[in-house]
C-alpha cells in the first residue's frame, strides 16, 4: 500500500517538476544561481545586504537576481523531494518485489535514470546551458515522468491486453507512438535550449519560404556551447532556422502518425476513453505550438505547450500499459 500511494504522488510531483522546469528555462533562470546545488554558496538565496555583498565577493562575474535564484532554487527543492521519493519507491520495491505488479528493475532504473538527472541538472550550470546537456535533461525528466505513469497506471488502472491477440497491426503502431514522441520532444528541447523558437516567426512558411536558407551542419553540431558554433563562431540565423525547420517537419510526422493511430483506435470501443483524450491533447498541442510562433512564444502559451507534451507522454504510456500484459 505505501508502495501504491507514494509511486502515484510522485508521479503527481514529476509532471509538476517538469512543468516549472520548463517555466524555469523560459524564465532564463537556470542560472540564476551560478553554483550547484546551492545557491551562491548556500542553500538559500542572498537576502540580506551582507548576504549580497558575500555572494558577488565570491561570484564576481555572476549577477544577483534573486528573483530568478529563487525560481531555480524552488525547482531544486521539488526535484530533490521527487529524488527522496523515487529513492524510497526503490527501498520498498526491494523489499517487496515479490507483491509488485511491474518488473523491480523497472523501479532501480528509475533511479538510475534520476541520479543521471541530478547529474545533468548540475553540469546545466557548470556548463553554461550547453544545449545538448539541457535538452537531454528535459528528455530525461519526461522519461522520469513516463516511467512513474506507467509504474502508477500498473498499480491503479485497468489492463485490456486482449487487444494485442486480436490486434497485432494497433499493438505496433502503439508500441511505436512512444519513439515518435520522444523524438518529437528531443527536437522541440533542441529548438528551445537553442533558443531557436523564433527562428521562423510566420507559419507554415519560414520567412516566406517553405524551405529557407539553412546550416543544418551548425544547427544539428551537438557538442557546442550556446549560442556558438563546434569552432567557437556565434550561430548564424540559417543554423537557428534549420532547428526550428526540423522541429516543424517532426511536428507534421507525429501529428500524422497520432491521427492515423487515433483513427485505427476509433474501431474499437475500449479505446474510446483514451482515445479522444489523446485526439484532444495532440490538436491542443499543434495549436499552441502555431500561437507560440505567431504571438512571439508568451511565457504562458509557451509553458502551456511544454505541459501538452507532458501530457502526451502521460496518455501515451497509459495507453501502452493498458496493452501490456500483466506481470508475474
Amino acid at each position: 500500500m505505501w508502495f501504491k500511494n507514494i509511486v502515484l504522488g510522485a508521479t503527481l510531483l514529476a509532471l509538476c517538476v517538469v512543468v516549472f522546469g520548463a517555466y524555469v528555462r523560459l524564465m532564463d533562470a537556470g542560472l540564476g544561481c551560478p553554483d550547484w546545488p546551492g545557491c551562491y554558496g548556500t542553500l538559500t538565496v542572498p537576502e540580506s545586504e551582507a548576504a549580497i555583498e558575500k555572494a558577488q565577493s565570491s561570484y564576481p562575474n555572476s549577477i544577483i537576481d534573486k528573483s530568478k535564484a529563487w525560481i531555480e532554487m524552488a525547482h531544486r527543492y521539488i526535484a530533490s523531494i521527487l529524488g527522496l521519493m523515487i529513492l524510497s519507491l526503490t527501498v520498498l520495491a526491494y523489499k517487496n518485489r515479490n507483491e509488485l505488479k511491474v518488473n523491480p528493475l523497472l523501479v532501480y532504473g528509475l533511479l538510475g535514470l534520476v541520479i543521471a538527472q541530478g547529474l545533468l541538472g548540475m553540469w546545466t550550470v557548470t556548463e553554461l546551458l550547453m544545449p545538448i546537456i539541457v535538452s537531454l535533461h528535459l528528455l530525461g525528466g519526461m522519461m522520469t515522468l513516463g516511467l512513474l505513469v506507467y509504474i502508477t497506471h500498473r498499480h491503479w488502472g485497468s489492463v485490456n491486453d486482449i487487444l494485442i491477440s486480436l490486434n497485432p497491426p494497433l499493438e505496433k503502431l502503439i508500441r511505436f507512438s512512444l519513439v515518435i514522441l520522444f523524438i518529437q520532444i528531443f527536437l522541440g528541447g533542441w529548438t528551445s535550449t537553442n533558443y531557436a523558437a523564433l527562428a521562423c516567426t510566420d507559419f507554415p512558411t519560414c520567412h516566406g519560404e517553405f524551405i529557407p536558407p539553412m546550416d543544418f551542419g551548425n544547427g544539428f553540431s551537438l557538442w557546442r556551447e550556446l549560442g556558438l558554433t563546434a569552432q567557437g563562431d556565434a550561430l548564424t540565423l540559417q543554423a537557428l532556422q534549420a532547428i526550428q525547420w526540423v522541429h516543424r517537419i517532426g511536428a507534421f510526422i507525429f501529428v500524422s502518425y497520432f491521427l492515423y493511430m487515433i483513427y485505427f483506435m476509433s474501431k474499437f470501443r475500449s479505446c474510446n476513453l483514451y482515445r479522444n483524450l489523446l485526439a484532444i491533447v495532440v490538436i491542443f498541442q499543434f495549436i499552441i505550438g502555431v500561437l507560440n510562433l505567431l504571438l512571439h512564444l508568451p511565457l504562458a502559451l509557451a509553458t502551456m505547450h511544454n505541459l501538452g507534451a507532458a501530457l502526451l507522454v502521460i496518455i501515451t504510456v497509459i495507453i501502452n500499459s493498458r496493452i501490456t500484459p500483466k506481470y508475474g
